[in-house]
């Protein structure tokens, strides 16, 4: 191999010549990039194509894919693009605030071979065994209780005072975590999603699941855990702990920023605010809008190839991150077009054998949420400082910071 050949290869992106260094990179993690992302994405369709060298934390770089046919055809190749991090993290620092996320655990979205599948058919059965129906009684009286919190007062922030209790309290109802646990996992969840303190975060939320997981050993019920005990997958208790936990970490930064994101979509685009309130169109379209646009997570799904591999004339090396951007491949010019109404071809549940397994589920729980709201308050409107959102910084997610909204004061409902 040549002394030019040997030096590409130990970079995680090269575009022929120039070798891209540190300062070439893009930084997802900084808080211009999440105030408007999509400019950042055209600019690095224009300058590398699909592939984009960038950095997901100080220091540590990845590469993010922005063609939607080049997500494609590396997440419909497992056997070359595997999620397995464990080489990758080898070479992080211990102290890296976004290692407690991507780190390996013993899960189906960060392994592959049989131990994939071993996970997927459990993790799998155990979504598969909520009730949709009962799901949906569930969510629709915790919306009412939520609302019937701030209805009277005129104002509320969407995010603190319903959103993000009715995920939680939903999740946990799937998950038969009682009150004193679920406590302790907000916190660690919390810690490890905003990347402060992520370490010890990831202590506290591991300690919390083992005793869910050890309440559900000794008490089963009709709850995720107690199937992911029973499957004939054998998980131990540590894999359960470990699945458990990614319910948590999904259900609740996904689903939140979900419908937070499409409750902004409806009150703040005439196309949709006019149209699902007054029935042509509904929250499901909605809901598919943001998830093209502004999707919940908008780079994940992460891999890393086996060996070094040319894709699109750039050489990615083994073992070091490869990004999707759900959202720049969404809205990739070659394949997007005008007219969304009822299109689903997004990326934003992935595809192929990592596909979320949850997405009835998110859809119900997020259309509920919304549904509930415009009924008791159809004349809600944002009621932003400067008029312009804020968005958390992170190179993940695509999260507001609040949601403060105004509406005419109205009576508590009956529950």
């Amino acid at each position: 191999m040549s002394t030019k050949q040997s030096r590409d290869l130990s970079c995680p992106v090269v575009h022929h010549s120039p070798i891209p260094t540190d300062e070439d990179r893009i930084p997802l993690h900084s808080p211009e990039f999440a105030a408007d992302p999509h400019r950042f994405y055209r600019e690095m369709r224009s300058r590398y194509g699909s592939l984009v060298p960038v950095e997901l934390a100080p220091g540590v770089s990845a590469t993010l894919v922005i063609s939607y046919r080049t997500a494609v055809q590396i997440l419909n190749d497992p056997d070359r693009f595997p999620a397995d991090p464990r080489t990758w993290q080898q070479s992080v620092p211990s102290d890296c605030p976004i290692l407690p996320l991507l780190e390996w655990r013993p899960m189906a979205s960060r392994s592959a071979g049989a131990e994939f599948t071993r996970y997927r058919q459990a993790i799998t059965a155990s979504i598969d065994s909520v009730d949709l129906f009962a799901m949906r009684g569930v969510v629709d009286k915790l919306a009412v209780e939520l609302i019937n919190t701030f209805c009277a007062d005129g104002r509320a922030d969407l995010i603190r005072q319903y959103a993000f209790p009715l995920v939680f309290d939903a999740v946990n109802h799937m998950l038969g975590c009682p009150p004193e646990i679920s406590a302790k996992v907000a916190a660690g969840t919390a810690a490890l999603i905003e990347g402060v303190d992520a370490e010890a975060g990831n202590q506290l939320l591991g300690e919390a699941l083992m005793s869910l997981v050890t309440l559900k050993r000794a008490e089963p019920g009709r709850d995720i855990p107690s199937t992911l005990l029973q499957h004939p997958s054998g998980l131990d208790d540590v894999e359960v702990s470990h699945h458990v936990s990614q319910v948590y970490g999904s259900g609740i930064e996904f689903q939140l920023n979900l419908i937070v994101n499409t409750l902004l979509l409806i009150v703040t685009d005439v196309r949709f605010g006019g149209s699902v309130l007054g029935g042509n169109l509904s929250s499901r379209d909605a809901l598919d809008e943001v998830l093209f646009n502004d999707p919940p997570l908008a780079n994940l799904l992460i891999t890393y190839p086996r060996q070094p591999i040319v894709i699109d004339d750039v050489w990615l090396p083994a073992h070091q991150p490869v990004v999707i951007s759900m959202a720049a491949c969404n809205n990739d010019p070659a394949v997007r077009s005008a007219d969304l109404t009822g299109n689903r071809a997004h990326l934003a549940w992935g595809i192929g054998a990592h596909a979320c397994p949850a997405q009835s589920l998110a859809y119900l729980i997020a259309e509920c949420a919304i549904d509930q709201l415009l009924d008791v308050l159809p004349e809600i409107e944002i009621d932003l400082p400067d008029g312009t959102p804020t968005w958390r910084p992170g190179p993940f997610h695509r999260a507001l910071t609040e949601l403060p909204v105004t509406f005419p004061p109205t009576s508590p409902l009956a529950v």
